[in-house]
């Protein structure tokens, strides 16, 4: 039997300084496991008390201590450690994923390695390859310099659908960069930032570098708020993005925002619209049950073969297996909480009452009687300005929207408050290189979803600011600074 339980050395003590410290009062969150809804987890609850404790010990660990003033290769020597530890307990990462979000456990256990020790590795290396310092000759004629300087203090604000491979590509840069950092995690979803503090206390992190606490969104607000903290690096809902941009606005903090997305996947007509819906639906309704903020989740297809998407893309629908992520026959998990599950019923709901065909899904499903599952759902005829074509539900729902021809196909994928990810599925490259240059999205993949985080990731429009992965995102974690000598 699959070991459900959360093994962490210290879930009611918070992280702060380098210390497992007694947080200021003794409220809690419970951690519940999303496929039987029974506690596996009780972490402690963090106050404006100790999320003001945090980020003095992130400050003074950034005015006062050695890491910023430590070379990159000396910060990459850490990051290669974390690495290691994160390498040793992959097992532990890929489970607490699977319990607390409904992940399937076979996709998770690779996919955290990739994601996680993969995101430290390379930005170990990349102190060896990043020109921190760069020589030039000012125009008039001194000897003059490019330096890049970490920001300071950051401000990590991580999400409950991917929290330990987001944490890492926020992480490792800001530790190459020379930042410190206060981690705050999401009251759904804490153990992977509770063991990432652990992995911190066993490599000696120095002191105060890292602080984890968990919160709810007042106390997370004073850490935006806080002029202690040079930076924010948020991913989340686009609604949160706004609250936190306007609030760092006001003391022109720095912000990366990683926010929403209703990702538009544009089927040309030269393109087999089976091999389409193998490779749309498999991947959406299997991965994380449509919990993924860059999930292609408008299939744009020639109106002609509109009935023929739907009919594939159902019958995919249909053989998909809920049921506990730990099962080797199982397909697709729950959503993570009740919460989820009711706004995911509530667009269904919607979008049957806006006119859209209800293909198959929309329920419950009858067999699983514990746990926050709903069904895979395909909607048909859906009109591209309609709630379910526009608004991101973060579930098991695609919408099949009929194009007239390539250009209303481009037209409506652009139609849209978000540009986060898209794909072009077409036999012609050259065809797709036009119609994705075309597109408005940070990502866009060629016959299927390619998001490269080792390049960059993030949106154009309300999707985000700023990039995660890649150079720029070590950047975003530093400041250039000119220096003209004499």
């Amino acid at each position: 039997m699959t070991n459900r339980t959360i093994e962490l050395k210290h879930p009611r003590r918070l992280y702060i300084g380098g210390e497992w410290v007694q947080p200021s009062t003794s409220e809690t969150f419970d951690v519940l496991d999303c496929s039987t809804e029974e506690v596996v987890a009780t972490v402690a609850k963090a106050s404006s008390v100790d999320m003001q404790h945090a980020i003095s010990a992130a400050r003074r660990a950034f005015d006062e201590g050695p890491w910023p003033r430590l070379t990159p290769q000396e910060r990459a020597v850490y990051l290669e450690k974390f690495a290691d530890g994160l390498e040793a307990r992959n097992d532990d990462f890929a489970r607490v994923w699977a319990i607390e979000t409904g992940i399937v456990y076979k996709i998770a256990q690779p996919r955290i390695g990739l994601f996680i020790s993969g995101a430290f590795r390379q930005y170990a290396a990349m102190a060896s390859t990043f020109p921190f310092s760069e020589p030039h000759r000012s125009v008039t004629g001194n000897e003059s310099y490019r330096v890049y300087e970490p920001v300071g203090v950051v401000g990590e604000i991580i999400p409950w659908n991917g929290p330990a491979g987001l944490m890492a590509y926020k992480t490792a840069p800001a530790l190459l960069a020379g930042c410190t950092l206060v981690i705050k995690s999401p009251p759904e979803a804490p153990c992977s930032a509770y063991m990432l503090a652990e992995i911190c206390e066993e490599i000696g992190l120095p002191l105060g570098v890292i602080n984890v606490v968990t919160a709810d969104r007042d106390v997370s607000e004073e850490l935006v708020r806080h002029p202690g903290v040079d930076k924010i690096t948020f991913t989340g809902s686009t609604a949160a993005g706004r609250r936190i941009a306007s609030i760092a606005g006001d003391r022109v903090a720095r912000v990366t925002l990683e926010l929403g997305g209703k990702s538009p996947a544009v089927i040309l007509d030269d393109y087999d619209v089976e091999s389409a819906a193998n490779t749309l639906g498999n991947s959406y309704f299997g991965y994380n049950t449509g919990q993924i903020c860059h999930s292609l989740t408008r299939v744009i297809v020639p109106r002609a073969k509109h009935d023929l998407m739907v009919e594939a893309l159902s019958d995919i629908a249909q053989r998909i297996v809920l049921g506990d992520p730990f099962a080797a026959t199982t397909t697709s998990g729950p959503l993570a909480s009740a919460r989820q599950r009711d706004t995911v019923e509530r667009f269904v709901a919607g979008g049957v009452a806006q006119g859209a065909v209800l293909a198959t899904g929309g329920k419950r499903p009858a067999h699983l009687g514990r746990g926050f599952f709903f069904e895979p759902t395909v909607f048909g005829n859906v009109d591209n300005r309609s709630t379910i074509a526009q608004e991101e539900i973060f579930g098991p729902v695609l919408s099949i929207i009929p194009a007239d021809d390539e250009a209303s196909a481009i037209r409506m994928a652009n139609d849209t408050p978000f540009g986060l990810n898209a794909a072009v599925f077409t036999n012609d490259r050259d065809r797709a290189m036009q119609v994705a240059r075309q597109i408005r999205s940070g990502t866009v993949g060629h016959n299927g979803p390619r998001t490269d985080f080792s390049i960059g990731f993030g949106g154009f429009k309300q999707s985000g600011i700023g990039r995660e992965g890649g150079v720029e995102g070590l950047t975003a974690f530093m400041e250039s600074k000119t220096i003209v000598l004499a």
